[in-house]
């Protein structure tokens, strides 16, 4: 019986040489190096059992690539896009992220404020603080004091400095460390305000 041309993977040498590179590749990732080998043992002539069985996957995970392979090969006169791509996982759908960056930059200039600029009887912002004033300043609709402090610890901010006026610096570790000076802080100071 004859495969049908659906499931069949003619590669072409520069395609095939490709895939080979990216096997032997040490930097790819496992997954793309896995994707990349079925299409190559289809492309011997391997039937799916067969490929899943020596590479000890699913054979639905076979058939899944196989079929990604052909969907993504070029039409007549185009080029094909890089092997990488052709074997990279889709995008992922998911929520639409609530805070956008606009919000968090805000939050970080409102943490770099002192929290007697808006009347709270403290010198030091804590997480709790921070979040209900970003929403008594309608910053943001909703936040939980630890997503604000999730949110400043990606800044590297450190909320028991922002009570002096101290402005997130960044950690930078070897000689440009030592060499960070009043003025370049100022200068942070100023991109946030």
């Amino acid at each position: 019986m004859e495969k049908s041309t659906k499931r069949m993977i003619v590669l072409s040498e520069t395609e095939r040489m490709t895939l080979e590179r990216l096997v032997r590749r040490r930097s790819a990732e496992a997954r793309v190096v896995m994707r990349a080998r079925i299409i190559l043992l289809v492309d011997r002539g391997m039937r799916y059992r067969a490929v899943a069985e020596k590479m000890n996957i699913d054979k639905k995970s076979v058939t899944t690539w196989v079929a990604r392979w052909n969907g993504t090969a070029p039409s007549e006169g185009q080029q094909a896009p890089p092997a990488e791509v052709r074997l990279a996982d889709l995008p992922r759908t998911g929520a639409p992220p609530r805070i956008t960056a606009e919000q968090k930059c805000s939050l970080i200039a409102l943490a770099c404020r002192k929290p007697e600029e808006f009347g709270r009887p403290i010198t030091h912002w804590s997480n709790r603080e921070l979040a209900d004033e970003a929403l008594k300043q309608e910053v943001v609709e909703q936040i939980s004091p630890r997503h604000a402090g999730r949110i400043l610890k990606k800044t590297t901010f450190d909320l028991t400095r922002s009570g002096t006026g101290s402005i997130p610096v960044p950690i930078q570790i070897g000689k440009s460390a030592s060499k960070m000076s009043a003025r370049s802080t100022k200068q942070q100071a100023n991109n946030f305000a």
